[in-house]
Protein backbone atom coordinates (compact mmCIF):
# COMPACT_ATOMS: atom_id res chain seq x y z
CA UNK A 1 0.00 0.00 0.00
CA UNK A 2 1.11 3.51 -0.90
CA UNK A 3 1.01 7.19 0.52
CA UNK A 4 -0.56 9.34 -2.33
CA UNK A 5 -0.88 12.70 -1.84
CA UNK A 6 -3.48 14.67 -3.25
CA UNK A 7 -2.94 18.31 -4.10
CA UNK A 8 -6.25 19.98 -5.00
CA UNK A 9 -8.20 23.49 -4.12
CA UNK A 10 -11.89 22.14 -5.63
CA UNK A 11 -13.06 19.68 -2.47
CA UNK A 12 -15.20 18.08 -4.96
CA UNK A 13 -11.95 16.66 -6.98
CA UNK A 14 -10.06 15.81 -4.18
CA UNK A 15 -13.11 13.64 -2.76
CA UNK A 16 -13.20 12.00 -6.40
CA UNK A 17 -9.29 11.74 -6.21
CA UNK A 18 -9.24 10.44 -2.59
CA UNK A 19 -12.24 7.80 -3.71
CA UNK A 20 -9.99 6.51 -6.52
CA UNK A 21 -6.94 6.11 -4.51
CA UNK A 22 -8.46 4.56 -1.60
CA UNK A 23 -10.36 1.74 -3.83
CA UNK A 24 -7.04 0.69 -5.15
CA UNK A 25 -5.71 0.08 -1.84
CA UNK A 26 -3.69 3.22 -0.81
CA UNK A 27 -3.88 5.74 1.61
CA UNK A 28 -4.60 9.52 0.48
CA UNK A 29 -3.29 12.28 2.07
CA UNK A 30 -4.36 15.70 1.19
CA UNK A 31 -3.91 19.58 0.53
CA UNK A 32 -5.90 22.41 -0.67
CA UNK A 33 -3.52 24.61 -2.63
CA UNK A 34 0.27 24.07 -3.53
CA UNK A 35 2.01 25.85 -0.68
CA UNK A 36 -0.09 23.60 1.37
CA UNK A 37 1.13 20.71 -0.81
CA UNK A 38 5.01 21.38 -0.76
CA UNK A 39 4.68 21.64 3.38
CA UNK A 40 3.48 17.81 3.10
CA UNK A 41 5.17 16.35 0.74
CA UNK A 42 8.15 17.52 2.82
CA UNK A 43 6.50 16.53 6.16
CA UNK A 44 5.18 13.10 5.15
CA UNK A 45 7.36 12.32 1.64
CA UNK A 46 4.38 10.61 0.24
CA UNK A 47 5.05 7.81 -2.88
CA UNK A 48 3.44 9.83 -5.41
CA UNK A 49 1.83 12.68 -5.86
CA UNK A 50 -1.26 14.11 -8.00
CA UNK A 51 -1.30 17.78 -8.39
CA UNK A 52 -3.99 20.10 -9.72
CA UNK A 53 -2.05 23.14 -11.53
CA UNK A 54 -4.85 25.76 -10.96
CA UNK A 55 -4.83 26.76 -7.43
CA UNK A 56 -4.53 29.34 -5.14
CA UNK A 57 -0.60 30.83 -3.09
CA UNK A 58 0.84 28.31 -5.44
CA UNK A 59 -0.05 26.95 -8.80
CA UNK A 60 0.44 23.44 -9.12
CA UNK A 61 3.34 24.02 -11.58
CA UNK A 62 5.60 26.00 -8.93
CA UNK A 63 4.75 23.44 -6.38
CA UNK A 64 5.99 20.44 -8.65
CA UNK A 65 9.00 22.68 -9.39
CA UNK A 66 9.45 23.24 -5.57
CA UNK A 67 9.30 19.48 -4.57
CA UNK A 68 10.97 18.20 -7.62
CA UNK A 69 14.09 20.33 -6.66
CA UNK A 70 14.32 20.00 -3.27
CA UNK A 71 16.73 17.27 -2.62
CA UNK A 72 14.28 15.68 0.35
CA UNK A 73 11.35 15.61 -2.22
CA UNK A 74 12.91 15.03 -5.26
CA UNK A 75 12.20 11.28 -5.69
CA UNK A 76 8.70 11.62 -5.52
CA UNK A 77 6.95 11.42 -8.69
CA UNK A 78 4.85 13.97 -9.49
CA UNK A 79 1.36 13.36 -11.72
CA UNK A 80 -0.36 16.27 -13.12
CA UNK A 81 -3.84 16.13 -13.06
CA UNK A 82 -5.57 19.49 -14.30
CA UNK A 83 -8.20 21.30 -16.73
CA UNK A 84 -5.42 22.88 -18.32
CA UNK A 85 -5.53 20.81 -21.51
CA UNK A 86 -2.89 22.67 -24.36
CA UNK A 87 0.11 21.16 -25.59
CA UNK A 88 2.43 24.41 -23.89
CA UNK A 89 0.85 23.44 -20.85
CA UNK A 90 1.73 19.62 -20.81
CA UNK A 91 5.21 20.66 -22.21
CA UNK A 92 5.58 22.99 -18.89
CA UNK A 93 4.46 20.98 -16.56
CA UNK A 94 6.99 18.40 -17.70
CA UNK A 95 9.75 20.91 -17.26
CA UNK A 96 8.87 21.44 -14.14
CA UNK A 97 9.70 18.06 -13.05
CA UNK A 98 6.37 16.45 -13.66
CA UNK A 99 6.45 12.48 -14.32
CA UNK A 100 3.23 12.65 -16.45
CA UNK A 101 0.41 14.96 -17.15
CA UNK A 102 -3.35 13.58 -16.79
CA UNK A 103 -6.32 16.09 -18.08
CA UNK A 104 -9.78 16.45 -16.00
CA UNK A 105 -12.15 15.15 -17.06
CA UNK A 106 -10.47 11.86 -16.48
CA UNK A 107 -11.76 8.53 -16.26
CA UNK A 108 -10.80 6.51 -13.70
CA UNK A 109 -8.83 3.76 -15.44
CA UNK A 110 -7.18 6.48 -17.30
CA UNK A 111 -5.62 7.57 -13.60
CA UNK A 112 -5.32 4.43 -12.21
CA UNK A 113 -3.21 2.95 -14.80
CA UNK A 114 -1.00 5.95 -14.32
CA UNK A 115 -0.71 5.81 -10.65
CA UNK A 116 -0.09 1.65 -11.38
CA UNK A 117 2.86 3.04 -13.82
CA UNK A 118 4.63 5.41 -11.30
CA UNK A 119 4.34 3.09 -8.33
CA UNK A 120 5.66 0.10 -10.17
CA UNK A 121 2.39 -2.34 -9.65
CA UNK A 122 -0.37 -2.99 -11.88
CA UNK A 123 -3.73 -1.54 -11.93
CA UNK A 124 -5.85 -2.31 -8.86
CA UNK A 125 -2.96 -4.00 -7.27
CA UNK A 126 -2.56 -2.92 -3.53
Amino acid sequence: MARILIVDDSPSQLMSIRRIVEKLGHDALTAEDGAAGVEAAKREIPDLILMDVVMPNLNGFQATRSITRDPSTRHIPVILVTTKDQDTDRVWGMRQGAKAYITKPFNESDLSDIIAQYLGGSPGAA
